[in-house]
This record gives structure tokens, C-alpha cells and sequence, in this order.
């Protein structure tokens, strides 16, 4: 089969000829029909990334496919079935073994290109919103990065949760796809003053950064009493630094929220909120928006993307039969 494989820290992936794994006990082996590309996979690939596997390994963190053998001991999942999982690693192959605990059972009405970037995006920004915020109706969200891959969901999610939501986004194209998503309210992050646009509509009682740096400074400065900043990530590539009196002063509070981690110290958590989200999906109050649908030959194309932060929504690598 084909595989990314990263042979060692800090050097890019190559497209390998491996062998068909085997499933252990516990495990099922999937056919990989599609995999979503993440922000992560370039933090794994520079070996900067908190839960780097150690090389070699293959990239690919979500993927969807079809179930092809399991392993001993696996009684509800079998072959042929269609599921989406978050493995963390090994989904940019033409086959994979993961947990059979991870597999989630596919709509009929969603396909493998759905589905691949689906959990992670809407799955942060879900329980971002819901779980560590307690986003309620009426709040005013601010979501910086709002036409990236988790970005966009959190304008739809936010949305859709009552919040009165400000996108800021980089250039008009990327204001019309969070608008479409869903945003009352625009900001043009080229060359706005986001703290003082915020604060004329308002301030905002949460803000979801999945930015960082000079963005995350200013809409801190722009936030109302008792907000809640969440920290997703850091896409322009710098880690803001908080001043705690004003923490104290405004009696804001400040979140983190890998969404990974949750499978570790508190999975129900993670798994009702994709229950919920896949419910939504089903009810059409959800729309996935992949901007991108590359081959298993131009991961490094889909992956640039990514860094130069051309992209809206997903990029997801299809990875045909």
C-alpha cells in the first residue's frame, strides 16, 4: 500500500510503499478513503506538536472509510461498515489499524470527504463553545480566523447556539464565506482595528482564537466583564503572552482546549458532542464547507496550503480504492 511516512524529526514526509498492516485485539483495519489535513500534521511534521508520535510513523490524524477486518475481540464494528475515527496518526495511507473504540458509524447521507475533516473542526469548536465556554444565547462570540478549517465552524456552531457572532478574516472572499456561515457581523483583519471595531459593536463575551499573536492581543482589549477567551491554536505562529492584572481587572477568564486530549481524561465528553454533531448534520442544520479535495500524491500541496493560510474550511486528501 502507499503511505506519508515520516522516517525522522524535522524532515518532510514521502510518499512510501509499505505493507498491508494487521489488526490486533481491539482494533479494526480500515480501507482509507479520505483523510483531513490539520494544522497539526505541520506541527507533527517539525516535531513541535504535543502528542508527536515517535518516527517512523505515517501523518494523517482523521480519516473516513470503510471497515475491512477487525481484530480479535471487536464485536461491534464489522466489515463493510462506514466509519469516520480520529487516529492521531497513520490516515494518509491506503490502509490503517486504529482502535475499534474510536470508529464512529457514518450517516448514509454524509460522505468520506465530509466526513474525513468533519470531526476536528466542528468537534473543537462544539465543545470549545458549549462544554468549556458556555456559549448562551444572546452573547455576542467573536471568532478570529473565522474562514479557517475550525474557524468556520465555530461561526455555523455559534450560530446555530442563539450568539450574535463577529468573524474576522483576512481579504472580502473570506468575509463572504463567514458570512454565508452564518456571521451577523464582519471584520476585515488586513487592515481593521479589530479592538476598536469590536468594541463599537459591543465587545465580545467570548472570543474563539484559533490565531494567536497580535490578534489574540487585541481582542483580549476588546472584551466585556466576565468573558471567556479560548485559546485553539496558534496559526500565525505566535504565542501570545497574558497580562494577568488585566485578567483580574476585567475578571476575565482564559481557556484552553485540545480537543484530542479529551480521549484520554474524559471521552464521553468528546463522543456526546459528536453525537450531537452528527445529529445536526442529519437535521441539515449543519454544511461542511471543503474548500479543497487533493490526491494522496499532492498531500504537500494540501499541506501548504495550510501554512500560507490559503485555504477556507477544509482540505481533505482523497485517497481513491
Amino acid at each position: 500500500m502507499l503511505a506519508y511516512r515520516i522516517d525522522s524529526p524535522g524532515t518532510f514526509p514521502n510518499l512510501i510503499e509499505a505493507s498491508i498492516p494487521q489488526p490486533g485485539a481491539g482494533q479494526i483495519r480500515l480501507r482509507i478513503e479520505a483523510c483531513g489535513l490539520n494544522f497539526a500534521d505541520l506541527l507533527m511534521i517539525e516535531g513541535r506538536y504535543q502528542d508527536t508520535p515517535t518516527p517512523p510513523f505515517t501523518l494523517g490524524m482523521e480519516v473516513a472509510g470503510v471497515v475491512d477486518a477487525v481484530g480479535p475481540g471487536v464485536t461491534d464494528r464489522q466489515p463493510g461498515e462506514r466509519v469516520a475515527l480520529f487516529g492521531g496518526q497513520g490516515g494518509l495511507a491506503e490502509y490503517g489499524v486504529f482502535d475499534a473504540a474510536r470508529a464512529v458509524p457514518l450517516p448514509g447521507s454524509m460522505s468520506s470527504t465530509v466526513a474525513a475533516g468533519f470531526q476536528i473542526a466542528y468537534g473543537t469548536s462544539h465543545l470549545a463553545l458549549d462544554h468549556r465556554a458556555r456559549l448562551a444565547p444572546g452573547e455576542t462570540l467573536l471568532v478570529l480566523g473565522a474562514a479557517g478549517g475550525v474557524g468556520l465552524t465555530a461561526v455555523e456552531i455559534g450560530k446555530l447556539m442563539g450568539a450574535r457572532v463577529i468573524a474576522c478574516a483576512r481579504g472580502p472572499e473570506k468575509l463572504e464565506i463567514a458570512r454565508r456561515a452564518g456571521a451577523d457581523h464582519l471584520i476585515d483583519a488586513t487592515d481593521a482595528d479589530i479592538r476598536a471595531a469590536v468594541k463599537a459593536l459591543g465587545g465580545a463575551d467570548v472570543v474563539y482564537d484559533a490565531v494567536g499573536g497580535d490578534q489574540f492581543e487585541a481582542a483580549f482589549r476588546a472584551c466585556n466583564p466576565e468573558a471567556r477567551l479560548l485559546t485553539i491554536g496558534f496559526a500565525s505562529g505566535s504565542v501570545p503572552q497574558i497580562k494577568a492584572n488585566h485578567l483580574l481587572v476585567k475578571n476575565l477568564t482564559v481557556m484552553g482546549l485540545y480537543w484530542g486530549g479529551y480521549l484520554k481524561f474524559r471521552p464521553e465528553a468528546l463522543t456526546g458532542s459528536l453525537a450531537q454533531l452528527f445529529a445536526w448534520h442529519a437535521e441539515g442544520k449543519l454544511h461542511p464547507h471543503v474548500s479543497q479535495v487533493l490526491p494522496l500524491a499532492r498531500v504537500a500541496d494540501g499541506l501548504e496550503l495550510l501554512r500560507s493560510r490559503a485555504s477556507t474550511g477544509k482540505v481533505v486528501i482523497e485517497i481513491p480504492g
